[in-house]
């Protein structure tokens, strides 16, 4: 069972520079041309409503975890972190790792049990890197935003349509914001109508300020109205929203500050005892009905943890 579990971990870790040296091929312009491509295939749906947050997907070998939305999920945040990777790829990776996370803790501690948690740990490392950059590629969005919107206004002001306002919005913002609204003109040049390409960005960015100009611009192609008074309206009421966000952030960070570190302050006591008096530790790492105790501690602790975050995420 050892000499298995190091030719895995073996095999994991060449694995690992290997999907490194994958995941930096293509450029950018080869990812927006694959993105593209992707984006126009013809769909079943005529309409895609905008409260609807799940995109339909080849499943291919993994139909049956597209169906329990798991791979279909993994394929939504990446393309929301800005990869363009297969899920193959990216579920290739995230074996290798727990491998890489399995060699290392069996030959640290010579326990399965324990051995667990760094292959947990480093399994959970590539979806932790893409949440971490979805989160900051969609607040970055949300900055921009406000800022687009008032360009917009200007350029519909000016009696420019849509489209130019939007030309115009490609050519002074950076990405995130700039290559998003550049797909949705590919989008519109290949025959796709700009609402249902305004309904794949907002597939591609989950925001809800954004929800609010698909919806503005939805209305506005339905019935008709001034969407230059629309637009600098819904400016004004972002950078309202955005206000209230931070307000409620700064007044909430004391209190989800002390549940992070009274939920990591047991792991760090035992640190501490552990190099200031090992002997107190040590029966921990070493008698059986230590180990037990450790192990439960751990998976108590876990869950104190994830409760404790529950308890302190304001939603709003």
């Amino acid at each position: 069972m050892t000499s298995f579990l190091i030719a895995f971990g073996v095999f994991g870790l060449v694995f690992i520079f290997a999907m490194i040296g994958l995941t930096s091929r293509g450029g950018e312009v080869e990812q927006k041309q694959n993105l593209i491509r992707r984006l126009a295939r013809p769909e079943n749906d005529s309409e895609v409503s905008i409260t609807r947050r799940s995109r339909r997907t080849e499943g291919g070998s993994f139909g049956l975890l597209y169906q329990l939305n798991l791979l279909r999920s993994l394929e939504e945040n990446m393309w929301q972190a800005g990869l363009y990777l297969r899920v193959s790829e990216m579920l290739l990776i995230i074996v290798m790792m727990f491998g890489g996370g399995l060699f290392l803790g069996q030959a640290l501690w010579h326990d399965l049990s324990f051995a667990l948690l760094p292959a947990f740990a480093f399994s959970l490392a590539p979806i932790v890197f893409i949440r971490w950059r979805r989160a900051r590629r969609l607040r970055a969005f949300n900055q921009q935003l406000p800022s687009a919107l008032d360009l917009i206004k200007s350029s519909l002001e000016a009696g420019h349509s849509l489209n130019r306002g939007l030309q115009v919005v490609v050519q002074e913002f950076a990405d995130p914001l700039g290559s998003e609204f550049r797909t949705v003109l590919e989008q519109t040049r290949i025959g796709l109508p700009l609402p249902r390409a305004l309904d794949d960005l907002l597939k591609r960015v989950p925001e809800e300020d954004l929800r609010l100009l698909v919806v503005a611009v939805k209305v506005q192609t339905q019935v008709g109205s001034s969407l230059a008074i629309i637009v600098g309206r819904l400016s004004e009421i972002v950078r309202t929203r955005q206000r209230l966000r931070l307000q409620i952030k700064a007044l909430t960070a004391q209190s989800r500050m002390g549940g992070y570190i009274v939920g990591a302050l047991p792991a760090i006591v035992l640190g501490i005892f552990s190099l200031v008096q090992p002997s107190y530790a040590q029966t921990l790492f070493t008698d059986p009905t230590g180990i037990k105790i450790l192990k439960a501690a751990i998976v108590l602790d876990l869950v104190a943890f994830a409760t404790i975050r529950k308890l302190v995420k304001v939603k709003y």
